[in-house]
């Protein structure tokens, strides 16, 4: 799981980042035998130091992206949506040529000041050598700013565990999810941010004997067809097929929840043609209210009525998801 919240430092600007290198190598002062030998002491270490500040640091920001790759669908997903995968490639890309670019600088003055018999060369050089990486990291300052706005949009992606069989629940609001939820769940269902949604998107989890199952409740997604959204929506939501091994589509056909029996079930007909390869498990909530003649599994979030037989049917589904083969 990717805790986007601690895992992406702060992103400095080229500007601040040149300051911390150049205010690490102004703290250093060596003493030589000689005035040559105290020159080329002093400057081999400045140069050491600040150029081993701007490689650590540019690298760092590197690693902490996450790499991208076809195994974190529903991430990839929802980091195109919101920053876009191939500028965020790119922008990484130019970080990292940066961070290659310094080193190779750094090695390449520090071997010339090494051979360097004079002390005014000696000073030229690592003055030198400052204004080029200078010039280096500011060819990388519209990367880096890219970086810092795309970290602060990615802390707010949920953290949520994709390695672990997921049953999303589904349906229009006040049919009962998130009460759902907090029913089936061991413990108070977490809440994690989500693009695009005003509210919260709970995570809870329950386990039986050694397999942990999670609940994802999907306020602002799945509750609207998908027709009624832009197309950058209509990505975010269709990012939960790649974390849904199963959605638990909760109807009300009490209706008290302001939405009609045909509206919700136009819903659910649009969820199984977004997603044809993910089983739905239809529920009917509120029986405490009232009960159809349908065979869907009926339940009262409101007072427990029928929950165990939903988890033991959610069960059934998510034991056969492939996450947990991968786990032995």
């Amino acid at each position: 799981m990717i805790d986007w919240g601690r895992k992406i430092p702060t992103i400095l600007t080229s500007k601040e980042l040149l300051d911390k290198a150049f205010h690490k190598a102004s703290k250093i002062t060596l003493r030589g035998n000689t005035r040559l030998d105290t020159a080329k002491k002093t400057s081999l270490a400045k140069i050491s130091a600040s150029g081993d500040v701007l490689n650590s640091t540019l690298m760092k920001y590197v690693k902490a992206f996450p790499n991208l790759d076809r195994k974190e669908e529903f991430y990839s997903e929802l980091v195109d949506v919101l920053v876009g995968v191939d500028p965020l490639k790119k922008s990484l890309g130019a970080v990292s040529w940066c961070a290659k670019k310094c080193s190779g600088l750094q090695r390449e003055y520090l071997r010339r000041i090494r051979w360097s018999k004079d002390v005014t060369v000696v000073d030229h050089l690592r003055i030198e050598y400052y204004g080029r990486i200078s010039s280096v990291v500011s060819q990388i300052s519209k990367d880096l700013e890219f970086l810092g706005e795309s970290r602060n949009k990615l802390r707010k992606l949920p953290n949520i565990d994709t390695g672990i069989p997921t049953a999303v629940i589904a349906g229009f609001p006040n049919v009962g999810k998130s009460q759902l939820i907090e029913k089936l769940s061991n413990a108070r269902p977490a809440i994690a941010v989500y693009p695009f949604t005003t509210k919260g998107v709970g995570v809870g989890h329950f386990t039986n004997r050694w397999q942990t199952f999670q609940l994802v409740d999907t306020p602002g997604l799945l509750d609207r067809p998908l027709e009624e959204r832009n197309a950058i929506e209509r990505q975010a939501v269709l990012a939960i097929k790649y974390l849904a091994d199963l959605i638990v589509f909760m109807i009300d056909p009490t209706e008290t929840s302001g939405y009609s029996i045909d509206i919700q079930l136009h819903l659910l007909g649009s969820l199984k043609e977004w997603m044809p390869e993910v089983p739905i498990i239809e529920v009917e909530n509120k029986v405490d209210l009232g009960r159809s003649t349908s065979d869907r599994i009926k339940i009262s979030a409101l007072d427990g009525e029928g929950v165990e037989e939903l988890r033991v049917a959610i069960m059934e589904v998510l034991a056969a998801s492939p996450k947990l083969s991968s786990e032995v």
